[in-house]
């Protein structure tokens, strides 16, 4: 059992709640379909979603090593989204280094593994994204539903066009692998309405999105997805000044450059409306994004979570 989720199953045993201000609270409300705000005048509604700590919990590890004896440190990726601009540089983790190895390094676990016909047919195994989330689900759902899972089941009930943009490294189709466990499993009513899917460590994502020398952060690579998704929003769907677009992401630096990248969109396209939702260390905020700013509408943490929720599933 992942470390994570033994102690949270410790916790519940001596009748404390696992921390439960990480995840995504069981709230008293009724779940039906809603029209698109602005179905009536041609707009849509987007909704761009990072997965881990935001939709799910998993217990899919990072590995940082040590610089000198190469003794490897295990973080969550909570933790390590927390830490990782200071690996290598200040903090208890100047001494150690990242590997970008895909079979051996930081982040092996969020790749794809060379299954064979044999191991994939006759042995039954999957890949390590699916095998984690169906790991989390066997867990009571206060244990790994993230704090974004509300909006993302208000988005996949209503088929609002969805864009997942992850930074890891798995194969598109592995990403809607995983998610239709949820459906298999009974927590989504269908499959999302997929816009885009974008692991935007996929060597072949990273091209696509314009990175040829394989040079760019996984910051300017969701900075890079969220450009295309919106335009590919407009290609499929058209354009429209009624169209709405909403993000959340758990990582500080993530949310800075969303926000940054939100705000170029909105000058090309003052119109629409463009939204970000912060969801780390258990703060909630909203944030509405203009050109040369962003404005707070929403904050949540703790008890305010259920009114919180109630009006952030964003965009309507």
């Amino acid at each position: 059992m992942p470390t994570r989720l033994l102690k949270k199953s410790f916790e519940l045993l001596r009748g404390r709640s696992p921390l439960i201000y990480r995840g995504q609270l069981e709230l008293p409300i009724e779940r039906e379909i809603v029209k698109d705000r602005n179905a009536d005048k041609g707009g849509r509604s987007f909704y761009f979603f990072d997965f881990d700590d935001n939709i799910a919990f998993l217990s899919t590890p990072a590995f940082i090593f040590h610089k000198d004896t190469g003794a490897e440190l295990k973080l969550s990726s909570g933790e390590f989204a927390q830490v990782h601009r200071h690996v290598g540089s200040t903090g208890p983790y100047a001494d150690y280094k990242l590997d970008f190895c895909d079979r051996n390094g930081t982040f092996r676990h969020f790749r794809d593994q060379d299954l064979t016909w044999l191991e994939k047919n006759l042995m039954g195994r999957r890949q390590v994204f699916v095998e984690d989330l169906a790991s989390a689900l066997g867990f009571p759902d206060l244990q790994w539903k993230g704090p974004s899972w509300s909006c993302f089941y208000h988005a996949a009930l209503n088929k609002r066009p969805v864009s997942m943009i992850t930074a890891r490294g798995h194969h598109p189709e592995t990403i809607r692998n995983g998610i239709r466990l949820f459906v298999q499993r009974g927590f989504l009513p269908h499959e999302p309405n997929y816009l885009s899917v974008y692991p935007v460590s996929h060597l072949d994502i990273r091209r696509e999105l314009g990175d040829h020398d394989l040079t760019m952060s996984v910051a300017a690579l969701k900075k890079a997805a969220i450009r295309a998704s919106v335009h590919k929003a407009i290609e499929v769907y058209g354009p429209s000044p009624y169209h709405r677009f909403g993000m959340s992401d758990d990582d500080p630096h993530n949310i800075e450059l969303i926000v940054e990248v939100m705000k170029e969109l909105k000058s090309e396209h003052p119109e629409m409306s463009f939204f970000v939702i912060e969801t780390q260390a258990g703060r909630f905020v909203k944030w509405e994004v203009y050109p040369d700013h962003a404005e707070a509408t929403l904050c949540a943490k703790g008890q305010d979570l259920q009114a919180f929720e109630q009006l952030t599933l964003l965009p309507k």
